[in-house]
């Protein structure tokens, strides 16, 4: 190593510095060995993404689907974090459980007030029946605009009045929380998302952009539990400003993240467990290039 910190993590016997970025000294082969011990030693959790090819968003899953994929997280993570409790979602918490997974459960909130009903009481359902660690009351409907902050604000009490023994909070980037203090004061839990590469962000100040954007959303929550729901970059596709996707670079965030979410003990879901093509309408090309496994299941590092 061409630098030392001041601790030290031991990964399958290897001596690895807990939170600096890794040096420019590093080969890609040692990276990869790094990046490989850090996954099969287990991390705090993934976004869990099921769509395979020619699915999108609306498709019915299937149990089988679910049992397949959560069989390739299963060595490597004991939490799993879902987006929707319809469609079939709502049976990804039910198999997690069997499996041994801790669960985030997610209800979908958007501008149809009849789904964002059906996913509301889906989600207090699943909590009720013992399927739920952390329920999460939507996911960035105040970035895309969908609800007012009055409207997100009543679907998060009811479900708090609904699940009082179960931490409920509500999902959106990390300046969210601090640009509108209600919404963090209400959630038991801050669930934020930190995404340098989409604020544009050079890949080599990504990992120190990242940890401003949790001691921001730290500073929101006042005291409170601080989830990091999604962090990640991309392994392919065209970049956004300065932020550029690369295997390499997507390798390299995996390990950073989880080098310091290790050393501090913080909860991290990574976004995300496989490809997923859908993404790409929304996204671009590189909405397609976000997981650690492609969309067949392949490790892709």
């Amino acid at each position: 190593m061409s630098y030392r910190s001041e601790r030290f993590l031991i990964y399958k016997g290897t001596e690895v510095p807990d939170e600096l970025v890794l040096s420019r000294n590093f080969s890609l082969e040692e990276k990869k060995k790094l990046f490989h011990q850090i996954l099969n030693s287990g991390v705090h959790g993934f976004c869990f993404s099921l769509y395979e090819e020619g699915q999108k968003p609306g498709d019915i899953i299937s149990e089988p689907q679910i049992i397949n994929r959560l069989n390739i997280l299963k060595p490597h993570t004991e939490w799993i974090r879902s987006f929707s409790c319809t469609e079939g979602n709502e049976l990804i918490p039910q198999v997690a459980k069997k499996q041994g997974f801790q669960t985030l459960v997610g209800a979908w909130l958007g501008s149809d007030t009849a789904k964002n009903e059906e996913e509301i009481e889906a989600l207090i359902s699943l909590a009720k029946a013992g399927y739920v660690d952390v329920a999460a009351v939507g996911n960035e409907v105040l970035y895309r605009g969908d609800l007012s902050m009055e409207e997100l604000l009543g679907y998060i009490q009811r479900v708090k009045d609904a699940l009082p023994e179960i931490p409920v909070g509500y999902v959106d980037a990390y300046y969210e929380f601090v640009s509108r203090p209600e919404v963090a004061d209400i959630c038991d839990v801050i669930l934020c998302n930190c995404y340098p590469y989409w604020e544009g962000t050079p890949f080599e100040y990504s990992f120190d952009h990242m940890k401003h954007m949790y001691q921001l959303a730290t500073e929101a929550a006042k005291g409170k539990r601080v989830i990091i729901t999604e962090t990640g970059w991309p392994s392919q596709g065209e970049g956004l400003g300065e932020a550029l996707p690369s295997h390499e670079n997507a390798m390299h965030y995996f390990i950073n993240t989880h080098l310091w979410a290790k050393a501090n003990g913080l909860e991290t879901f990574y976004f995300s467990s496989f490809d997923e093509a859908w993404k790409v309408d929304s996204e671009g090309d590189v909405g397609a290039f976000w997981g650690i496994w492609d969309s067949k299941g392949n490790l892709k590092f």
